[in-house]
């Protein structure tokens, strides 16, 4: 039997009382026990590993209730706009000049992380601008809410875009004035065009190694994929996890970002089960999107932007098409859940549930919302009659908040409204949607306690919530929302031994600083995955 022991700290258990505690102890791949630190002293043996941590946070290992592994693996082999050296259009040109100069013949060019609104010239690059630097290697730029792509002609090409294809539903294959494409796709004509821009195995698979580095390193044992981009990238996941090549806990949405409506539907009828798999891979719920992206702005609302007064965004079914799609999961016992941003997409999801449900109940079903956008009162309690689990992103705040505020106005007082969700006893998780913002759970932690945006702006103070109900959001609500509370989301006797240390104490830290709090050490069924640095109580890297 081996035994760790993790003396003089403050360990948040996260249970039912959110007790604090000095110490745990671990044996083999599960947590034993949890007290002071003469308790758990008394239970160690000369065989012991023994962890002093001076003060520094123990937390249960953090869950990302929604992102995308392959998505964000695959930001960081590519040119990624989020780097402080890009400031402006014009280098970004540069920097794709570059790789232009280094490609091989008809390879495709990547970017990630674009977002007009951070950029010296307040605009996207244009069709004519990414030609210039090349009419051989197809250009992908996708927008940092992933909904929205900048292409060049060679993409277009190889996508078979000409001026004769129609808008997709749902989407926007957007041209000028005089006809002429600009080379912007949005929503679902940029969703299905990335069909055409396919990954290898091999790039899939270093795509995951890579996330799974900085998830280690954020301390994330666990997360939620929302989706890959089609069928290979979803067996690739279930490859790597079987084989031990990736071992972080994942908890797969019956999802792709390519034609996920009929990927949805053959899952469901090949009868690939919610619940399916082990401590490692297991199949979550069969999901959709119904709308757009915050940041599109597409989101589907019901009353016009507050920056365009015409502008409503998209709304990707009818309500009696979303019925159809979701019926037959949730006759068959599936955990259900959509892609639901705005208030209009919320009311249309919310109203298929309660038909589902009044048609055939289920006492326990768990369905789920994904990021809940803006989410006002009376969608609130339907939402809380109904037993749905809303998964906010609390980082979307920090990095975009802004622009919700110039976009939405007033309706971001109910924007990822976990202060007004938890007062009702909804349980309520969080995820980042990496790679749309920071993976970082502590950003999310420190938005959802302070509603601020990166530059100090005050978002939607109302919806402030405590740094507990904010740690819970990422620990035991989010295994919660995949049926895993029993086995993880908080440091107890009897639950995976998989736990984060902090570089300092976490609850006696200022708000203000919690962003800059880093990981020490992470653990996964007893074994250290990642620690920061060699120290001096002898915890290594394995």
């Amino acid at each position: 039997m081996n035994q760790t022991a993790l003396l003089n700290g403050e360990v948040i258990s996260v249970n039912g009382r959110n007790e604090v505690f000095e110490a745990c102890l671990i044996e083999d791949k599960k947590i034993a026990a949890v007290g002071t630190t003469e308790e758990i002293k008394k239970l160690i043996t000369s065989s012991t590993k023994v962890i002093d941590l001076h003060g520094r946070s123990v937390l249960p290992g953090l869950i990302d209730a929604h992102m995308h592994l392959f998505l964000y693996g695959n930001t960081l082999m590519h040119l990624n706009c989020k780097e402080p050296s890009i400031n402006s259009v014009q280098e970004l040109l540069e920097k794709l000049a570059s790789i232009v100069q280094k490609a091989k013949n008809g390879q495709i060019i990547r970017v990630f992380g674009f977002n007009e609104l951070m950029v010296e010239e307040q605009r996207y690059p244009t069709i004519q601008e990414l030609d210039q630097l090349t009419e051989e290697h197809p250009i992908v730029i996708t927008r940092t809410c992933g909904h929205i792509g900048i292409v060049n002609s060679a993409a277009l090409k190889l996508a078979d875009i000409d001026a004769a294809t129609p808008d997709p539903q749902g989407g926007t294959i957007e041209k000028d004035i005089n006809g002429k494409f600009t080379g912007r796709l949005i929503e679902n004509a940029f969703l299905q065009f990335n069909q055409y821009v396919t990954y290898s195995d091999e790039e899939l698979f270093d795509a995951l190694t890579k996330a799974q580095e900085q998830l280690f390193a954020y301390g994330i044992t666990s997360v939620h994929d929302a989706g890959g981009f089609d069928e290979n990238t979803f067996r690739i996941m279930q490859k790597a996890s079987n084989k031990k090549h990736i071992k972080v806990r994942i908890y797969a949405m019956i999802a792709s970002l390519n034609d996920c409506e009929n990927f949805t539907k053959n899952m469901i009828k090949a009868g690939v089960m919610t619940h399916t798999g082990n401590d490692f891979f297991k199949i979550g719920p069969a999901k959709l999107f119904t709308d757009g992206s915050s940041t599109g702005p597409t989101i589907a609302t019901r009353e016009p932007y507050t920056s365009d007064g015409d502008n409503y965004g998209y709304l990707m079914y009818t309500d009696d098409e979303l019925y159809s799609i979701l019926s037959e999961a949730h006759q068959n016992d599936y955990q259900i859940t959509v892609h639901a941003q705005g208030d209009k997409a919320i009311e249309q999801y919310l109203g298929v549930i309660e038909r589902l449900l009044h048609e055939q109940p289920r006492e326990d079903h768990r369905h789920r919302v994904e990021h809940l956008g803006i989410c006002p009162p009376d969608l609130q309690e339907k939402a809380r009659g109904l037993n749905v689990i809303p998964i906010l992103n609390p980082s979307f705040p920090y990095e975009f908040g802004e622009s919700y505020i110039r976009n939405y106005g007033e309706r971001t007082d109910y924007m990822y409204a976990a202060k007004d969700l938890m007062d009702q006893g909804i349980i309520t998780a969080a995820g980042s949607d990496a790679p749309i913002t920071t993976i970082n759970p502590l950003v999310g932690i420190y938005t959802a306690v302070a509603r601020l945006t990166r530059q100090g702006t005050a978002f939607g103070q109302q919806q402030k919530v405590s740094l507990m109900d904010a740690i819970r959001m990422y620990t035991y609500n989010a295994a919660f929302a995949s049926f895993d509370e029993k086995s993880k989301g908080s440091i107890e006797a009897g639950k995976l031994a998989d736990l984060v240390i902090l570089n300092t104490s976490l609850l006696n830290s200022p708000i203000e600083k919690i962003t800059e709090i880093k990981v020490d050490a992470t653990m996964l069924d007893g074994e250290m995955v990642y620690e920061k640095n060699k120290n001096r109580n002898g915890v290594g890297i394995k």
